[in-house]
């Protein structure tokens, strides 16, 4: 793109590695735990409205927020929003099916949708990924898709003077992965996080 200020979309294929997407299926069965100040809820519109230092656990998902709302559809799914006080992020955590990496995220607000298992994070977004304890990649923007089902999530810058220190660019922080002759990890391989043309700036 000529306008480094234009909408960036990073489609990253990515997978943190290719099947970063494998979130822990058994989530989707847990029951969802949740600690608050206070709770508020609307029967006639399904919804659960918790305030004051939220956690909500369902299994391995962990999400924190200063304020969560939490929906029912008529088919059981769940869907979460959580909204950080004002000059803090909200935060996602979930563990990877079968292997010992974690994905986590931040935003002013992130949202959860149980339907379509997907996590998007809004306003001064990151998405890290981490392998035990140790964080092996990091991407940075305005608003952050991760898509379970698919195995992609996208990026888009934020526009310069929206969020407190804009610039107005998707930013990432890419771990190699250990070469051929390297000893094979425990954990199931991996593969390097690939990124979009635009994030290059095309050169091949």
């Amino acid at each position: 793109m000529n306008n480094p200020y234009a909408k960036l979309l990073v489609c990253a294929a990515l997978s943190l590695a290719a099947s970063l997407a494998q979130a822990e299926r058994a989530d989707r069965d847990k029951p969802m735990n949740i600690e608050a100040d206070a709770m508020r809820y609307d029967d006639l519109k399904q919804i659960n409205v918790f305030t004051g230092q939220v956690v909500m656990t369902k299994g391995t998902i962990v999400m924190r927020g200063a304020r969560v709302e939490i929906r029912k559809d008529a088919q059981g799914y769940q869907f979460g929003v959580a909204t950080a006080a004002p000059g803090e992020r909200a935060f996602f955590r979930q563990k990877r099916e079968g292997v010992d990496e974690f994905m986590e995220g931040e935003g002013e607000v992130v949202e959860y949708d149980g339907r379509a298992d997907k996590v998007t994070f809004i306003r001064r977004a990151v998405l890290r990924r981490y392998l035990g304890t140790k964080l092996n990649d990091e991407v940075t923007g305005g608003v952050i898709v991760y898509d379970n089902v698919t195995e992609v999530f996208t990026v888009d810058a934020a526009k310069p003077g929206t969020s407190p220190g804009s610039s107005g660019r998707v930013r990432a922080v890419l771990t190699p992965q250990p070469s051929a002759s390297a000893p094979a990890a425990p954990s199931a391989p991996t593969q390097p996080l690939r990124s979009s043309p635009q994030l290059d700036g095309g050169k091949k």
